[in-house]
């Protein structure tokens, strides 16, 4: 009895301390190291020296953990200020402000594929993207798949930049010393421009050209798209 009450008092002074924030950003390091895989409620509580259950007063479940470090990630975009400009070079800065943001969470990322609109940063940034597919003449179904497209290319420009540094330096210099080899390693008859691009390939030489390029190809596409668009019918 006396054992059961002390470990009752233990677990809500434990309540007491846990701070919401730090229990997401234990969540995030995580993801950040180890994937999302390595993210449970058990796995976070431990790193805090508690038991789940204490965990269970800031998130339902594993999922609401997960909930809250895509808002997490969404509320650290910095947006900036709607002017004057076309809609293209406004949109194009909304982009960059969501890769910045991403850039130190690849393996996070993906986590926005789902969950972009459940929080009040989300919805933010979809409002002004919609706000701008608008602006450039897309009705209401146009925007809505324009954006959905947009959101996926951002997730796959972070998580695939070529040679992204993860884990050990050493590690990941081996790995690009090996996919380097590999490349170069192929038939330069059958495979010409990989050979010549072996370098590129497997690491940026420049990771912020990766990603304004990357940002402009997107951006240039939906120009494109309305370009080139033809009336829907009725």
């Amino acid at each position: 009895m006396y054992t059961t009450e002390l470990i009752g008092r233990r677990e809500m002074a434990a309540q007491k301390r846990l701070n919401r924030d730090e229990l997401i950003a234990t969540a995030l390091s995580l993801t950040d190291t180890e994937g999302l895989g390595a993210v449970t409620i058990r796995r976070v509580a431990q790193q805090h020296d508690v038991t789940p259950m204490a965990l269970y007063r800031h998130f339902p479940d594993k999922e609401g953990l997960l909930d809250a470090v895509a808002e997490s990630l969404l509320a650290a975009v910095e947006m900036p200020a709607p002017d004057d400009r076309p809609w293209y070079e406004q949109l194009e800065d909304v982009l960059t402000a969501v890769v910045k943001a991403l850039v130190p969470h690849p393996n996070a990322a993906v986590l926005l594929l789902t969950r972009v609109t459940g929080s009040e940063p989300g919805l933010d940034i979809t409002e002004r993207v919609l706000a701008q597919l608008g602006s450039a003449g897309m009705d209401v179904q146009q925007g809505a798949d324009s954006s959905c497209h947009v959101l996926a290319s951002l997730i796959t420009l972070v998580i695939g930049e070529p040679g992204h540094a993860s884990g050990d330096a050493e590690e990941h210099e081996a790995a690009v010393r090996a996919k380097r080899a590999h490349l170069n390693s192929l038939s330069p008859r059958r495979y010409p421009h990989v050979v010549a691009a072996a370098g590129p390939l497997a690491e940026c030489a420049s990771a912020e050209l990766y990603y304004r390029r990357g940002i402009e190809l997107i951006v240039t596409g939906l120009r494109g798209l309305r370009s080139g668009s033809q009336p829907v019918a009725g």
